[in-house]
């Protein structure tokens, strides 16, 4: 399993969250509770959480191309809805999770 971990620091995490959870659902399982939430893609999944520190996201997925493929949603996404912010693009730090 391959993981990759973000933080977009931001004031507005908590509404980039619903933002995207929101988005997502009206296509994929997405759910939101509270200050977390998740979207379950064919090809990977993306956990999120919202905190005074901005907006954290965790994707995971079974190889690299559906982990690349699940982080682009996400962070484009994200990039869209964060456009007052002049959010460009995330750095991700990658894991290989050993089952």
């Amino acid at each position: 399993m391959k993981r990759s971990t973000s933080i977009f620091k931001t004031e507005k995490g908590e509404r980039y969250l619903g933002q995207l959870v929101k988005h997502f659902a009206h296509k994929i399982d997405a759910q939101l509770d509270g200050d977390r939430g998740y979207a379950k893609f064919d090809f990977g999944k993306a956990n999120l959480s919202a905190d005074a520190e901005g907006l954290h996201m965790a994707v995971e997925a079974n190889d690299d191309e559906a982990l690349a493929r699940t982080k682009v949603v996400i962070e484009s996404h994200l990039v869209r809805f964060a456009f007052r912010e002049e959010l460009e693009s995330l750095d991700w730090q990658d894991f290989t999770i050993n089952a």
